[in-house]
């Protein structure tokens, strides 16, 4: 098991999308580099997606920045209900900086099968401390 976000996490999250293969992603995500600045109490844990999954630090290819606290990126990532991620982004607890257009592509964009599994396996390895 591994604390949600921290170093241990992250390498165990690429590890894992190592040992997945191809995850077979629907063209806006596979094509998405989105960074995030999560916060955590007083720290800044920056990340980005890409490829599929959640990378440790800030991407420079990334155009679009989401600026949110970590319980909502851990609600994301254990629910990925889109109405609750539209209510947060309209109360302001998701801030978007840069292209919003990436952000539109994700409401029709639907994780493949080998996502899918794939965040399944991250979900029963991680722990939300």
């Amino acid at each position: 098991m591994a604390v949600f976000l921290t170093d241990n996490w992250f390498e165990e999250v690429e590890k894992m999308g190592n040992e997945a293969g191809e995850l077979n992603l629907p063209p806006a995500l596979e094509n998405m580099v989105i960074n995030l600045k999560v916060t955590d109490g007083d720290e800044v844990i920056e990340s980005h997606f890409a490829n599929g999954l959640l990378h440790k630090g800030l991407n420079a290819e990334a155009t679009t920045t989401l600026l949110l606290d970590r319980n909502i990126l851990q609600s994301i990532i254990t629910d990925f209900d889109m109405n609750e991620i539209m209510g947060a982004f309209m109360s302001g607890k998701i801030r978007v900086e840069g292209d919003m257009s990436q952000l539109m592509a994700l409401q029709t964009a639907r994780p493949s099968d080998e996502q899918k599994a794939l965040f399944k396996d991250i979900k029963s390895m991680t722990t939300l401390a």
